[in-house]
């Protein structure tokens, strides 16, 4: 009987780990190809010989996802695999069509189908959308259980974006590591905050490997998601953060509503920043997708290092990439710490953008006053560098959680923003507390 034959459609992430799962080792089925999108730079790669298997020892190719309709003719395809995140719904549909009318069925896998089980207890954040917290909130969970004692190791949503032979399974514990695995700019912002808080973290392409050599080391597993994917390993209790901002998104957000249904616990972050009636909305809704799970509330605390050279300066202000990006927040921290801290002009990014910085405002034209963070190649780099140095302000207000001073060379007094958790009330922590004792984790 012949293979059936897959295009697997993924963004470098929960792709390649539904195809080391599901299909590497299985006859039945044939991978001919992936395809990328929404990360820059990621296609015309290969899927190397070393993560493919035996059954592909040339490895598979990485096309750009415009090509689509073209590889499912020109390799005969059955069907297409959907297998990235962040997607509202009629996207998700329009592929799906697309995918339909050149002759392919197109499928969606339920997340517990690809979850890897740990020997340890595990503990997943997952999000409504990109933004909304999941990071703050893993870093508190992952300090609150240290204060009791426990060896917590952070498994980070993958992101290799570079040679995947040589990011198979990457440990990060100092600074140094990430220069070790050349992070772009979108890594350093979600690896950088743990290792500075003295958590070993791991990432990578092959997380079967991942999680068994993060469980050498802990007492209690943490999975610190990506946009709004679900966990890849199957959390014993799992945490959805919702963003208040975008308070009915885990409802029309590609797979947002899957995960929303299955958490033990929201946690509706910002609080303290979102309206008021956004957070009754974000409520209301969380308990008409799923009546079983905790509802708890928590601040996002932003805190800039310098703050009186806010006050009255007209600054540039630089956002976390993704959130503003495909994340479709149309501000973040770094805004909302200008404005409490009283600053004089928030100057329009936009006019000052060069190369692939001004390619980016093109293909999000909704962006306009903030910059993203995008460096995801060299040349992004050198361009936002670019950026920034040709704005006419007398600041920079940087929120992205990576430490922009020690990779660029900016000309301008740099304010950066922290932003934590903090909850409200103890709920969270009980939660946890309770966790703890469930599974009886020992010290």
């Amino acid at each position: 009987m012949a293979r059936r034959r897959i295009i697997i459609m993924g963004a470098a992430g929960r792709d390649f780990h539904l195809y080391n799962f599901l299909f590497r080792h299985n006859p039945e089925y044939e991978v001919v190809a992936f395809t990328a999108a929404q990360i820059p730079f990621i296609a015309n790669r290969t899927y190397p010989k070393e993560l493919s298997g035996r059954l592909y020892p040339k490895g598979i190719p990485i096309f750009d996802e415009s090509r689509l309709p073209q590889l499912i003719k020109r390799f005969d395809v059955d069907i297409c695999i959907l297998a990235y995140s962040d997607l509202p719904y009629d996207t998700v549909m329009h592929k799906a069509s697309i995918v339909n009318a050149a002759g392919a069925d197109f499928w969606l896998v339920a997340p517990s189908a690809t979850m890897l089980k740990s020997k340890k207890p595990v503990i997943a954040v997952c999000a409504a959308r990109t933004g909304s917290g999941k990071s703050q909130t893993s870093r508190y969970i992952a300090r609150y259980l240290r204060s009791k004692g426990l060896r917590v190791v952070v498994i980070r949503h993958p992101m290799p974006y570079g040679l995947l032979k040589d990011q198979i399974v990457q440990r990060y514990s100092t600074l140094k590591d990430l220069d070790r695995y050349k992070c772009t700019i979108e890594e350093r912002e979600d690896y950088e905050p743990h290792i500075r808080n003295g958590f070993v973290l791991y990432s990578g392409v092959d997380y079967e490997k991942i999680l068994r050599a993060a469980e050498k080391e802990a007492d209690v597993v943490l999975w610190d998601g990506g946009n709004n994917d679900a966990s890849f390993i199957k959390p014993d209790l799992l945490i959805m953060v919702l963003d208040p901002f975008r308070p009915v998104d885990q409802l029309s957000y590609y797979p947002s509503e899957s995960i929303a249904r299955t958490a033990d616990i929201f946690l509706v972050n910002k609080v303290n920043s979102a309206p008021k009636k956004n957070v009754e909305r974000a409520v209301i809704e969380a308990k008409t997708v799923n009546k079983r799970a905790k509802i708890l509330l928590g601040e996002s605390i932003v805190t800039p290092d310098n703050p009186r050279l806010i006050r009255g300066a007209s600054a540039l202000i630089i956002e976390d990439g993704p959130t503003i990006t495909h994340g479709g927040m149309p501000f973040g921290a770094g805004t909302v710490a200008a404005k409490l801290y009283k600053v004089g002009k928030i100057v329009n990014a936009k006019k000052y953008a060069v190369g692939a910085i001004k390619d980016t405002f093109i293909k999000y034209p909704k962006l306009d006053m903030e910059l993203p963070a995008m460096g995801y190649s060299p040349k992004q780099v050198r361009d936002m560098q670019a950026t920034i140095n040709r704005a006419e302000c007398d600041i920079v207000i940087s929120a992205t959680p990576t430490n922009l001073r020690s990779i660029l060379n900016i000309n301008k007094p740099f304010v950066q923003v922290y932003y934590e958790l903090k909850p409200k009330g103890r709920g969270l922590d009980l939660a946890l507390d309770e966790f703890v004792k469930r599974h009886g984790v020992r010290k």
